[in-house]
């Protein structure tokens, strides 16, 4: 079982949000760390999705619920409202269909928990005007080799929550690890949002 302190950051701050006993979606859940822990340690009923065959085998050595599937065609198998939390955690800037993704979440979860790299961080804005493509910690791909096609600031993605008729609840920015709180589009490097319907 994972220790807490162990955790990618992103993953660490996510497990913080999270209430014991709670129905978890893990989207892009990757090796299974972040539902291995809550599972471990607040006793939550998760399922993970994801399309890698060696994802899944990692999550199901660790004894977890996992789904092989494709997320942009939807989350069709899952039923309205079926989970407290929908976690998406460093893989919308790798969709297609990011406004279809994040109202799927809303519709099988009350919440919905997504991180991804701030491309208005000051490094990348620094790398652009020198005139090259960013590379860094939470962007460590070549421009010719990257899965990532869109690439968001903190401000870019509270503004398309507000234009679908979702609400920021909670967002930290972070940089190593770190909670940025002084100008967090400038000097973070990672964000996390949790975001639920406005008119809940």
């Amino acid at each position: 079982m994972a220790n807490h302190n162990t955790l990618r950051p992103d993953l660490k701050h996510i497990s913080d949000q999270i209430k014991p006993g709670s129905r978890v979606l893990d989207l892009g859940c990757a090796d299974g760390e972040l539902l291995a822990w809550l599972q471990g340690n607040k006793a939550v009923r998760g399922i993970g999705v994801d399309v890698d065959v060696m994802s899944i085998v990692s999550c199901v050595e660790k004894g977890l619920n996992v789904i092989q599937a494709d997320m942009e065609s939807g989350l069709q198998s899952f039923e309205d409202g079926s989970f407290d939390y929908v976690v998406l955690s460093l893989t919308i800037q790798a969709m297609h269909n990011i406004e279809l993704i994040l109202q799927e979440m809303l519709r099988v979860g009350k919440v919905g928990i997504v991180t991804f790299p701030n491309f208005g961080f000051w490094e990348n804005r620094w790398q652009i005007l020198i005139g090259r493509m960013p590379v860094s910690e939470t962007i460590p791909y070549e421009w010719y080799n990257t899965p990532n096609i869109h690439f968001c600031t903190v401000n870019d993605f509270d503004k398309l929550l507000g234009k679908m008729g979702m609400k920021v609840d909670k967002q930290v920015v972070l940089h190593q690890g770190e909670t940025v709180d002084f100008l967090p589009n400038l000097f973070g490097s990672l964000a996390l949002v949790q975001f639920s319907l406005a008119n809940q």
